[in-house]
């Protein structure tokens, strides 16, 4: 049976991107990078349609969603676009608004923003909603975004809870069933800030045959066809791979209990640098024949 190659574009950022805001006093200067030299919000733009792309901002995961809209409606205009839509989605009932299902039909992409990813996996599993950016997604060049809880809940398997300090042992990461627009994968973020290594090398070695893709802020991958990624913005991606795990303690030991696991295998992508998914292989640079 031939597997379906989407058509669309995903694009997981690690969060914190920068929209082009000036430093605050007392703030660290790291946490406002070149908004123009790095610009995944660009780059968003520049895989849809430009300037002109009718973009969608859907706010469903965040606790301030009118604020968070219009940061990015903001950042998006100093870029040039302007055909920038904002859904306040705080129920599946919300979801099920004919006038929103409209919007998604006519967007060129939509962007998830950040807060709590089990919102968006409670408000939108099993609706029309999904059921219509998954089928976007898969036979148009339809750009779906995601920042922060946005990136976590594209794959199939999502984390949705654990804290950094307490991970690699056994059952301190909780997974969930996210909005599956990727399989096999499962994605975390704020990853260095954060110090989330030992919490996605868990979920990995729990899910051995996901790849784990932990994003650093103001960073992001670019998935295409579902397979080919391309690291984007100022810091780092990391790969964990566990397809050759020799040994893993994750099934014979009791919930709270340290993990052993031999052999897992850790990627560390910078911007430009690639890597294939089906064949866990790691590119410097995207091949030609890819880019466009």
């Amino acid at each position: 049976m031939s597997i379906r190659i989407p058509k669309g574009k995903l694009i997981a950022i690690g969060g914190n991107e920068d929209k082009g805001t000036c430093p605050e006093p007392n703030h660290p200067p790291k946490y406002y990078l070149n908004f123009f030299e790095f610009g995944i919000l660009r780059r968003i733009l520049q895989e849809m349609k430009g300037t002109d792309s009718r973009v969608e901002i859907i706010t469903s995961a965040s606790e301030i969603p009118e604020e968070v809209g219009e940061n990015y409606v903001q950042a998006f205009a100093k870029l040039g676009c302007k055909n920038i839509g904002v859904m306040h989605i705080k129920s599946r009932k919300d979801a099920e608004d004919i006038r929103l299902l409209d919007r998604i039909r006519q967007a060129d992409g939509v962007l998830f923003t950040g807060g709590d990813q089990s919102r968006l996996s409670r408000f939108f599993r099993g609706t029309e909603f999904l059921e219509i950016l998954q089928e976007r997604y898969q036979n148009e060049p339809f750009v779906i975004a995601g920042t922060s809880a946005g990136a976590m809940a594209m794959s199939k398997t999502m984390i949705y809870g654990g804290s950094s300090s307490n991970s690699l042992v056994k059952g301190a990461v909780k997974l969930t069933q996210g909005l599956a627009f990727i399989n096999n994968v499962v994605i975390d973020t704020h990853f260095v800030t954060r110090g989330r290594f030992g919490r996605l090398a868990e979920a990995v070695a729990e899910h051995p045959r996901c790849i784990g893709i932990g994003l650093g802020e103001d960073t992001g991958v670019l998935i295409t066809e579902g397979d080919q990624m391309e690291t984007i913005g100022s810091g780092l991606v990391l790969i964990f791979d566990g397809h050759h795990i020799k040994h893993s303690t994750i099934t014979s030991i009791e919930d709270g209990e340290p993990l052993s696991i031999e052999n897992m295998v850790i990627h560390v992508l910078a911007k430009g640098n690639c890597y294939h998914l089906k064949s866990r292989s790691f590119h410097a640079k995207m091949p030609a024949q890819v880019i466009g």
